[in-house]
C-alpha cells in the first residue's frame, strides 16, 4: 500500500455516481438449460458495483475444467472504450505477495534464514530505523516486526497531488518511518506496515546484488509466466489500461500516473486479472518456492489470518485455507484467491467510483474497505459454488 491505500477495514458501503458501461466477456461454458450459471450471484454483484458507480470491473475465475472471465464498464471516463477481461490495473498490496516469492527464494538458496535477524544486512536499516531489538525475516514478511508504517509520516495535506508526483523510494521510505517510534512492545504482534516489505526490498537486491525490480522479473514474474505485470511506470498512452479517479475539492482527477509507487516492493505492480491467477496458481501448485517454504508462507504466526505474505480465508470445499492477495488503492480495489492446493483461483479489480480521498474525507477510507470485502466475498462464494474436494 502507498498512500493511497490502507489495510483493509470493514465499514459503511460506497455509492456514489453512477457510471453506466459496457460489458465484455469470453464465452461463458456451456450450462444444461435447467441449471443456472455458477457465477449469476458474482454477476449480480458486479451490476451492484456498477450501479453504485464503479468506472469498471475485471474478473477471472480459473479451475480444472476452465477458466471464465469478463470485463464491465469502461477503460476511463474520456473516451468511454470499452473495458476488456485482459486490461491492467494498478493492484497495490497484492505486489506484497510477489514480494514474499522472492523473499522466500533467498531462503531456500541458503543466502539468508528465515528467522535470521536483518539488522545488520540491510543497508541503513539499524541506523534509519533504530529497531528496538533483532527484527527476522519472518517478522517482516508476517508484519510481526512491529515497524512503523511509512504512510503514517507523509504530509496530510488535501491536495495529494505534489507527494504523488514522488517516486517513494525504498531507502526514502525507511528514512521516513524512521521519523516515527518504534516500541519493543510492539515487536512480536502483528501490525500491518508498508514498510516491513520496503526492507524486503531492499534484502533482496542486497543479498542478489541486482536491483529488486531485476530480481522480481528474474525470479518471479518470468518463471511463473506473467506477461502483463509490472513494476515500471505507466505510459499514459498504453493500451489496455484500466484509468483510476479520484475527485479533490469536486473537481475529478485522473491519479493513473504511478510515479509514486513505481519499484515498490509493497504495492507497486500493475498486472492483469490473469496474471495474477497465474502468480497464485504458480505458487499454491507448488512451482514458486519449495515445499517448506510454502508450508511457512500458509502458516500465520499470529492471531490475525495472515501468513508470509497472503491472507487466509475459509474454504467451502477443504478442511484447508484459502489464500488471498489483497490491495486497496483510492482508484483500485483488487482481490485474488486461490484454493490451498492452487487448483482454483479467482481474481477481481474495481475501478473505484471517483470520489474524496480520506486526506478530504475521512469516511472514504471506510467506504473502500468495504467495497474491497465485498470483493472478497464475491470470489470466495464463487468458489464455493464450482469447487469440488480433491480426489
Amino acid at each position: 500500500m502507498s498512500t493511497k491505500n490502507y489495510v483493509l477495514r470493514r465499514a459503511s458501503l460506497a455509492a456514489v455516481l453512477l457510471v453506466s458501461g459496457c460489458t465484455y466477456s469470453n464465452d461463458e461454458p456451456a450450462q444444461p438449460s435447467s441449471s443456472p450459471s455458477p457465477f449469476a450471484s458474482l454477476e449480480n454483484q458486479v451490476q451492484l458495483f456498477m450501479d453504485e458507480g464503479a468506472v469498471a470491473a475485471v474478473v477471472q475465475i480459473r479451475w480444472p475444467e476452465g477458466e471464465w472471465s469478463r470485463a464491465y464498464g469502461v477503460r476511463d471516463l474520456e473516451t468511454r472504450a470499452p473495458a476488456q477481461p485482459t486490461d491492467r490495473a494498478e493492484v497495490a498490496s497484492v505486489t506484497k505477495t510477489m514480494t514474499a516469492v522472492a523473499a522466500l527464494k533467498l531462503v531456500d538458496d541458503n543466502l539468508i534464514g528465515l528467522d535470521d535477524p536483518v539488522n545488520d544486512v540491510i543497508p541503513g536499516f539499524t541506523s534509519t530505523l533504530k529497531p528496538p531489538a533483532p527484527i527476522t525475516v519472518r517478522q517482516l514478511l508476517s508484519h510481526t516486526s512491529g515497524m512503523p508504517e511509512v504512510n503514517d509520516a507523509l504530509p496530510k495535506d488535501v491536495d495529494f497531488r505534489p507527494v504523488l508526483s514522488q517516486t517513494l523510494t525504498m531507502e526514502r521510505g525507511l528514512q521516513l518511518a524512521g521519523t516515527l517510534p518504534w516500541t519493543s512492545a510492539d515487536v512480536g504482534t502483528f501490525k500491518y506496515s508498508n514498510t516491513n516489505y520496503l526492507a524486503l526490498g531492499l534484502l533482496i537486491q542486497t543479498l542478489r546484488h541486482k536491483p529488486f525490480v531485476q530480481v522480481l522479473q528474474e525470479e518471479v514474474l518470468g518463471p511463473l509466466g506473467l506477461k502483463n505485470t509490472s513494476l515500471d511506470r505507466i505510459d499514459p498512452h498504453e493500451a489496455g489500461l484500466l484509468r483510476g479517479y479520484v475527485t479533490l475539492r469536486g473537481e475529478r482527477v485522473d491519479t493513473t500516473d504511478n510515479t509514486f509507487a513505481v519499484g515498490n516492493p509493497a504495492d507497486g505492480a500493475v498486472s492483469t486479472m490473469e496474471d495474477l491467477n497465474l502468480l497464485m496458481a504458480g505458487i499454491f501448485q507448488g512451482r514458486a518456492v519449495s515445499a517448506s517454504s510454502l508450508r511457512e508462507m500458509k502458516t500465520s504466526p499470529s492471531f490475525r489470518p495472515y501468513g508470509l505474505g497472503v491472507w487466509e480465508h475459509a474454504d467451502g470445499c477443504s478442511k484447508n485455507s484459502r489464500h488471498e492477495g489483497r490491495g486497496s488503492f483510492w482508484e483500485y480495489q483488487t482481490v485474488v484467491v486461490s484454493s490451498g492446493d492452487g487448483r482454483y483461483q479467482a481474481a477481481m479489480t474495481v475501478t473505484t467510483p471517483p470520489m474524496p480521498t480520506e486526506l478530504e474525507d475521512p469516511s472514504t477510507r471506510d467506504k473502500r474497505d468495504y467495497l474491497n470485502g465485498r470483493i472478497e466475498s464475491s470470489l470466495n462464494e464463487a468458489l464455493d459454488r464450482i469447487c469440488k474436494p480433491a480426489g
